[in-house]
Formats: C-alpha cells, sequence, structure tokens
C-alpha cells in the first residue's frame, strides 16, 4: 500500500472518531467507555498490521520506528482505558466504613 494512502486513512479515521466520540451524551461515556476499551484492542492490532505491511516495503528503518510508536501508543491507550474505567467504578462502590 502506498503510504500515502495510509496517512489518508489515518486522517479520515482520526476525524470520524472525533465527531462520533464529542455526539456521545455525558451519561453514556461512562458504559462506553469500557466497550472502547476493547475496542483499542484492535488498534494494537492494526499497528501491527501496518507495520507488518511497511516492513515488507523497501523503507524497513522509518517503518520500524513509526510501527513501533503507533505499537507503543496503541498499548498505552488500552491500559490507560482500563485504569480510568477501575477508577469510575471504584466511585460506585460503598465503602466499608460506610455500612
Amino acid at each position: 500500500m502506498h503510504p500515502l494512502i495510509l496517512v489518508l486513512i489515518f486522517i479520515i479515521s482520526t476525524i470520524l472518531g472525533y465527531f462520533l466520540i464529542k455526539n456521545v451524551p455525558s451519561l453514556l461515556h461512562t458504559p462506553l467507555m469500557s466497550g472502547m476499551n476493547a475496542l483499542s484492542g484492535l488498534t494494537i492490532i492494526g499497528a501491527l498490521v501496518m507495520t507488518a505491511i511497511l516492513v515488507n516495503e523497501k523503507n524497513t528503518v522509518i517503518a520500524s520506528i513509526i510501527g513501533a510508536l503507533a505499537i507503543i501508543l496503541s498499548c498505552i491507550n488500552l491500559v490507560g482505558g482500563f485504569v480510568v474505567t477501575d477508577r469510575m467504578l471504584k466511585m460506585f462502590k460503598k465503602k466499608r466504613n460506610e455500612e
């Protein structure tokens, strides 16, 4: 695949994702966040696939750096989403002292 097409796909998906999240009501953010964490795992798979495609082309050094960066950022996104969801769910649990 031509790198320009990959960049175009990235830009379009970023814009669509922004408008999708922007239009979600505030009350739905918490329940949707746990579902989105599972979908963030697909980002890691996408980063792995794109890295494999780019490494097969001639620019292996640049592809390796960009692919590694994409995989690292995807993993940070995934772990951070689960941490935030866990913290939000702890807010709804009763403390033992309040019983």
